[in-house]
């Protein structure tokens, strides 16, 4: 790849990490106002649930989502340190044009394509670590969360548990609210950092 412009490359390098999630995305706009629904009579062993409201509503939950913020801005800072030497760099060498000799500036702008392409790679690495620490911080909530609307479920005598897929239903039938209950009552927070998926895998050990 030809190294055509050192702040054309360095200006395109921070295309900084996202994180939304149902535990921690931002508040949506307002919607308009719905009209009142009238709801049918509540049908006897038919119950819903939402396991995506469970998440968001549950202590847990809104603790996983301000932890994710923070290891997002940790993540972001470190990103943003290396973007900005990558483009004081750029803008160094740029500046430098009339008094490096070709062979010099050809040498320093290449090192830092290099430097560019690295980065770029290191970006990737974070989101996918990013990524992968939501995965495994709602999968440990769901661990804590499916024995409990197990439980509801029973309690209540439902025949049938219909999922995050219903449109509309009547709020009797709704058993959300009691698993939320019954995880807040279970579960708080949980300690984790951000996984790290540069990390070499340990080696094996030596057969005797």
């Amino acid at each position: 790849m030809r190294f055509k412009s050192t702040i054309a490359v360095a200006a395109s390098a921070a295309a900084l990490l996202t994180f939304a999630s149902a535990a921690s995305a931002q508040t949506a706009p307002a919607a308009p106002t719905a009209p009142a629904v009238r709801h049918g009579p509540a049908l006897a062993g038919i119950c819903t649930y939402s396991g995506e409201r469970a998440i968001g509503a549950s202590e847990v939950g809104k603790y996983v989502g301000l932890r994710m913020k923070q290891i997002l801005t940790e993540t972001n800072a470190e990103l943003s340190a290396e973007d900005a030497a990558i483009k004081n760099e750029a803008k160094a060498i740029d500046g430098a044009r009339a008094t490096l000799t070709a062979d010099a500036l050809e040498k320093r702008s290449a090192d830092l394509q290099v430097r560019y392409n690295a980065f770029q790679r290191k970006q990737q690495l974070r989101q996918s670590e990013v990524q992968a620490t939501e995965r495994k911080a709602v999968t440990r909530i769901l661990q804590e969360l499916d024995p409990i609307a197990v439980n509801v479920y029973q309690a209540r005598n439902c025949s049938i548990l219909l999922g995050d897929g219903v449109l509309l239903s009547n709020p009797a039938m709704d058993i959300t609210d009691q698993v939320v209950q019954g995880l807040n009552a279970k579960i708080k927070t949980f300690t984790f950092n951000r996984e790290r998926l540069d990390t070499p895998p340990a080696a094996p050990a030596a057969s005797r």
